[in-house]
């Protein structure tokens, strides 16, 4: 079977900059606010990192980290997640020159996400 680690999470918030000074200095998370304008990304040792989102953002709200699952076949995720009763809320979508992103509900209602890295944008 195909590992599907946990391999992003997106903080979602009203400030950018405060949530990201917050987290760099209560955590030593590392920032990097010049990858993609807009969409501070963190790296924090021993787990996965992420990014920060505003609450505005397409499907994000206050206090409902998104975690994003690693998958080799988001189509094939997809049709497993609804084959065991969750559902399909953002089909698979293009995030340009990095890969590709799709958000579903599980079996219980909670959300999460799956993710694929674009071999070719590296």
């Amino acid at each position: 079977m195909t590992s599907h680690p946990i391999v992003h999470i997106e903080i979602p918030t009203s400030d950018l900059k405060e949530v990201s000074q917050f987290y760099a200095e209560v955590f030593g998370w590392q920032i990097d606010d010049t990858s993609m304008e807009g969409y501070p990304m963190f790296a924090a040792e021993g787990g996965p990192g992420g990014g920060f989102v505003q609450l505005a953002d397409l499907g994000h709200t206050a206090g409902k980290p998104l975690l994003f699952i690693g998958t080799e076949d988001i189509e094939a995720s997809l049709e497993a997640v609804e084959a065991h009763g969750g559902k399909t809320l953002t089909p698979r979508t293009a995030i340009p020159k990095v890969g590709w992103w799709a958000v579903f509900a599980d079996s219980c209602g909670n959300t999460l996400a799956l993710y694929t890295r674009d071999e070719n944008a590296a």
